[in-house]
């Protein structure tokens, strides 16, 4: 069992030191996640579309032009008998038609409510805009995550390496007590198994934080495998920060920008149905042109072409369709007293995850004070026992529990760390200012 666990340590720190690293802070992290992960590439394009559709070109404010041609040919064997007695038949007479024309349109009362559609079209370019920023906002923070927690067991990786280093020591001491006869087998197998137990941790941090390294790459949307140097830079903001963005409540919260965009959609939905109830008004002119060639010889003429403007004003008034405009206008109604009630939903969720963050925060900073002044305390207990113990004052248990006290508080000072700075990056999304602090 020692000889495989000693195997496996070897080959992490041995792959560990041939690939070669590159340093990534949280900023560098940012940038690639930005330019790379395929979420945020797919909301920009539906930015895009949302964008395309909030024209004017397709709101239906401009007019229409169409122009159109038609050629034909018409082979007829015709018999015919005129008033005054004469007849005769005609084999495979030809009548040849063609015809162009230029037409334009132009609405100038549209029962279609283009003027509340267009300004719509805008609300959801405007809407997309925002999504487009929350998607941003929950990969960053996922990214926030990710990038704590590689940074939070590559430290703890440290933290065990150090521990098992002190263990192996401690068992090459016994083994060497041991042949001069100053100790017995026992405590030379209870620095083995302990050895032991510090190498498993070892290697179980080890396995995590390859794995975590690989949720970092997946986000960031780089190969899988790529090998990087955490350099985590934690620094907290300070309380009299935290406290002035407390003080904006969620005004800045996307959530609820979103929701407002909605209420403001609705309310155009409304104000559309509405305006169906008015006629259609519409200009109308056209050039066409025609020219054809008859050679029947009763015809009333054999060739004709002619040319010419048409205008005119046309109305349309849908006065009754069914009922679907009474139903269409009761529901946009329900629709936005829904949009409303939404919004009401948001904003108390909000408040009360914002408030639960802020306090959660403010927590977690002072536990982080409270394991910092423990860790210092282990430290120190700890070293005053390495002294007595390399003089025989202290037996390998009481030693032991010092080292297990001491690596305790560095792991849980190293967890309270990262956990303050993750809180510190929720309540800034709650607040909406998590894009501004750290892009």
């Amino acid at each position: 069992m020692k000889k495989y666990i000693k195997l496996f340590i070897i080959i992490f720190l041995t792959t560990s030191n041939v690939i070669a690293q590159n340093d990534l802070t949280i900023s560098t992290a940012v940038k690639k996640t930005l330019e790379n992960n395929l979420d945020i590439k797919i909301s920009e394009n539906f930015e895009k579309i949302a964008k395309n559709n909030s024209s004017i070109l397709n709101n239906n404010y401009l007019p229409t032009f169409q122009i159109g041609s038609e050629i034909n040919t018409n082979k007829q064997s015709i018999e015919v008998e005129t008033p005054s007695g004469l007849s005769g038949t005609l084999d495979n007479t030809q009548t040849d038609n063609s015809s162009a024309v230029v037409s334009v349109n132009y609405n100038i009362i549209d029962a279609s409510g283009r003027k509340y559609n267009y300004k719509k079209s805008k609300e959801l370019y405007s809407k997309s805009n925002l999504e487009v920023k929350e998607i941003i906002e929950n990969t960053i923070l996922q990214l926030f995550t990710v990038f704590y927690e590689v940074s939070r067991l590559s430290e703890e990786r440290k933290i065990l390496r150090n521990a098992l280093d002190i263990s192996k020591n401690r068992y090459e001491r016994k083994l060497l007590e041991f042949e001069y006869g100053q100790t017995n087998n026992l405590e030379v197998l209870n620095a083995e198994v302990d050895v032991n137990t510090d190498s498993i941790n070892f290697l179980n941090t080890s396995k995590k934080l390859l794995n975590s390294k690989r949720d970092l790459n997946l986000i960031m949307n780089i190969d899988l495998e790529s090998e990087f140097k955490i350099k985590p830079e934690i620094d907290f903001l300070n309380k009299e920060e935290i406290a002035n963005i407390f003080s904006n409540d969620i005004s800045n919260n996307t959530n609820l920008l979103i929701a407002d965009k909605e209420v403001l959609i609705a309310d155009l939905d409304k104000k559309v149905v509405k305006f169906s109830y008015l006629p259609t008004l519409g200009l109308v002119g056209s050039y066409g042109w025609n020219k054809s060639i008859n050679d029947n010889p009763y015809a009333f003429y054999n060739r004709s072409i002619s040319d010419g403007f048409s205008a005119g004003i046309n109305i349309r008034w849908d006065i009754f369709r069914g009922g679907k405009k009474i139903i269409f206008n009761k529901n946009s109604e329900v629709n936005k007293q829904n949009s409303l009630l939404n919004k009401q939903k948001i904003e108390l969720e909000l408040r009360k995850e914002l408030r639960n963050s802020y306090q959660t925060h403010l927590n977690n900073l002072f536990i982080l004070e409270v394991q910092k002044k423990n860790l210092e305390t282990n430290k120190n207990n700890f070293e005053r026992n390495l002294e007595r113990y390399k003089i025989g004052l202290v037996s390998s248990i009481e030693f032991r529990r010092a080292q297990l006290n001491m690596l305790n508080a560095e792991l849980s000072n190293n967890t309270a760390n990262y956990q303050a700075k993750l809180s510190e990056a929720y309540f800034l999304k709650i607040s909406g200012e998590i894009i501004s602090t750290f892009k």
